[in-house]
Order: structure tokens, then sequence, then C-alpha cells
């Protein structure tokens, strides 16, 4: 096809996937804290409420003035200091209680540290009996109190837009008494698989034809990450259907992501009609798995629809690293995510000898030694048909475009699955 001979290199694609995701950044919404787990935040959050709210005990036990011990009543032999008992504040509403000099307050964990008081003595290190406390323990001033803001305070910024709301942030939110949040909406993604040979699995396999593997697994990755994926029904090597189903999920969905039918044969009825309708933003890329996949607009309304169509190699673990290598990225700009994926560093625990000038994902096992070092275990099964080889393994070893022989030791990115 005319302007997409020649492959790019692996850093160009991402950059352009980078480019295509921020121009079709999806809508905003409001949503529910119990429906904002792993979504995007859409716009910055400060603090309108110091954090904590007000000084409240760590512990349980009596708060007290620091002032009123006797530092020689704690000498050795000695029965440590006396006060009186003058009331008791247990988390909830604050009390009106005046502790004067000589005088302490009975305190639960996360109470309001009554007027007067400064520091709380672990009820296991006082005596109670007869109306008076005896301190056994001499604490630091200060000590088992949790002051007022210091965890955060008004106006502070708490979370950035394009973070990912995890349960501690969703936590963070709540405390500061949001019901709702603005995050990203999530795209809509249909999936295909194409092919003649495919059969759905539990019908019977007739001889040339293969099970159709790259449906549950491609559903599965999006599911995992959040999405509710759209799989329609495997297409034939026929263009007229092809081009039917994409034109249809084009004009419906944000994102389309087929698998198979994207390489040079003569089946392969995917580049043509994106080449004719669509507009093409790369297609080969220098990585291995996944040489040929795709990357282009729907064409708009005359075309196949706004939506990106993602169009991976057929072969399953091609499916699998180009989706956790440009997919996500897809995905991830388009809600504006900022917080980069996992990318970690290992030694590799066995050689490797690379042949070719490409990016190599080798599937691989991690293992945390106990010296604290990752070691990577390359699966020699490299074939992109090895489907065991991904499914033993727990990671994509990274070999860049110039790395050859790789000798024990060897330092390498690491993406885990």
């Amino acid at each position: 096809m005319t302007g997409f001979a020649q492959r790019i290199a692996f850093a160009a694609a991402c950059g352009i996937v980078a480019r295509v995701a921020g121009a079709n950044r999806v809508a905003v919404e409001r949503v529910t804290l119990a429906r904002a787990h792993g979504r995007v935040l859409d716009g910055d959050v400060a603090a309108t409420l110091d954090q904590p709210p007000f000084d409240n005990a760590a512990m349980d036990g009596f708060a007290l003035r620091h002032s009123d011990l006797v530092a020689d009543s704690f000498d050795e032999g000695k029965p440590g200091t006396r006060l009186v008992l003058a009331g008791e504040q247990f988390a909830g509403a604050r009390q009106p209680l005046r502790v004067d000099a000589g005088s302490c307050v009975r305190i639960t964990t996360g109470a309001p540290l009554p007027h007067g008081t400064d520091t709380v003595v672990m009820k296991e290190n006082a005596r109670e009996e007869g109306g008076a406390v005896t301190v056994t323990a001499w604490p630091a001033s200060g000590r088992h109190v949790r002051r007022r803001g210091e965890d955060a305070c008004i106006g502070d910024t708490l979370l950035r837009s394009g973070d990912v709301l995890t349960p501690s942030r969703i936590a963070l939110l709540a405390a500061q008494g949001h019901a709702d949040v603005a995050v990203s909406r999530r795209p809509t993604v249909a999936v295909f698989t194409t092919g003649d040979e495919l059969v759905e699995p539990g019908l019977p396999l007739a001889d040339g034809l293969i099970y159709n593997s790259n449906r549950e697994q491609l559903t599965g990755l999006l599911r995992a990450d959040g999405f509710e994926p759209v799989a329609w029904p495997t297409l034939p090597d026929d263009p007229g259907q092809v081009a039917s189903a994409l034109r249809h999920a084009g004009h419906a969905f944000d994102v389309v992501l087929t698998c198979g039918a994207v390489s040079a044969g003569e089946k392969d009825h995917v580049p043509a009609l994106l080449q004719r309708e669509g507009r093409m933003h790369f297609w080969r890329v220098r990585l291995r798995p996944g040489m040929p996949v795709l990357l282009a607009d729907g064409g708009g309304e005359a075309g196949l629809g706004d939506a990106v169509f993602l169009c991976l190699p057929g072969n399953p673990v091609s499916v699998l690293a180009t989706y956790l290598t440009l997919g996500r990225l897809l995905l991830d700009g388009m809600q504006g995510r900022s917080s980069p994926r996992p990318r970690l560093r290992a030694r590799l625990a066995a050689p490797w000898i690379k042949t070719h000038d490409r990016v190599e994902f080798l599937r691989g096992r991690l293992d945390s030694r106990d010296d604290g070092s990752l070691w990577a275990w390359p699966n020699p099964a490299d074939g992109s048909h090895r489907m065991r080889a991904a499914a033993d393994s727990d990671a994509l070893l990274v070999l860049p475009e110039d790395a050859r022989d790789l000798v024990l030791g060897d330092v390498v990115d690491v993406l885990p699955y």
C-alpha cells in the first residue's frame, strides 16, 4: 500500500498512538465513589478540610497535660504520677470537658483531644483506682496524639488530573467528604476475531481448523483493565462482511480492536479497507511478535465512523504483546491517564541470542531473590503461536532493537502482565 511499505520503529509507533489517543479523549462524567475505582481522575482535587480535622488520640488511654507529670515520681521504685479522673471522651462528638491541672480524661482511639490536654498515655502504662489514675511510665510530650492537619491542610493538592483512582485515593476523597468525583468515561470497545479457520470452543473441530482463543484472551485483558468489551461473532475472510461489520462498529464504539487479517496475504482484507475508507496512521512496526499491527481512524461519517481502529495480528502471543504495549497505551491516553504502567528492571537469569533488529517482547517469569534483586527467566518457546509459553509466564521481557547477544545478568526492562 502506498505510504505504508516501510516498517516504523516501535518508539515512533508509541508516539503516534499517544498522539491519536490525545486527539480522541473521551468525555468526562461524574460517578459515585463506589463506581470510581480504577477510573482516571479529571481535574485536580484540593483539600477542603484539614486532615485530621481535629487533634485526636492515637491510642486508648488517658489524655492529660504533660506539665502535670512529676519527673522524679518515675524514678526506680517510685509509683508514678497520680491524677484525678475528670471524665470520659470517646470517639464521636466532643464532650464539654475542661481538664484542669492535676486531672486527666479517659479517651479512646480517634476521639477528639479534650481542651487543655496535649498528651495521651496508653492504658497499659496507667493504673486506675478510686477515681484517680496513676501514670506508671513517663511519656514524651505530645505522645500518641494525631495533630490537626498533619496529613493534609486546607488548600493542599491531594490528587492530580490523570491519576488512577486506587482504593487508597478513593478513601482520601471519602475522608474529604466527597460523595462523587469527575472521571474520564471508559472508552467503549468492540472486539473482532477474523478467519475462516476459527471454530468456537465446544464445537467439533474438523481437520485444518483451530479453536478461537483470541476472543477470550483479548476480552479478558480488557476486563482486567476495567473495560466492558463487546465481542462480535467471528468474521469470515470475506471483504464484504468484514467491511459491513467494521463500519457498523466504527459508528457505535470509541475503539475497535481486531485480531487477524492484518498482514499482506490474499485473505487479509483489513488494511485495504482502512486505507480506502479510513485514515491510516501506521501499518507494520519493528517489533516481535506483532510486526503487522495497524492503527487507523475510521474516517468519519462517510467512512468507518469516528472510532479508532487498532488491528492486531492473529497469532495469540502477538495479540498479548501488542495489546499490553500499544492497546493499553491507546486506551490509557484516551482517558488522560498520566501515570505510566509499571515497568520494572530485572537481570536475565539465562542468556539470550537475538538475531534481528526489532524490539522484542519475550515471554518470561519474574523471580525475586533473598538479596532483593529481581531476575527474569526467558521462556525458550518464543514463537508467536506458542500460547503455552505465554501462559507459563507473568511478564514481557523487553529486548531493545540494538541488543544481540545478551548474557546472564544483563539488565532488561520487564512489563508485568
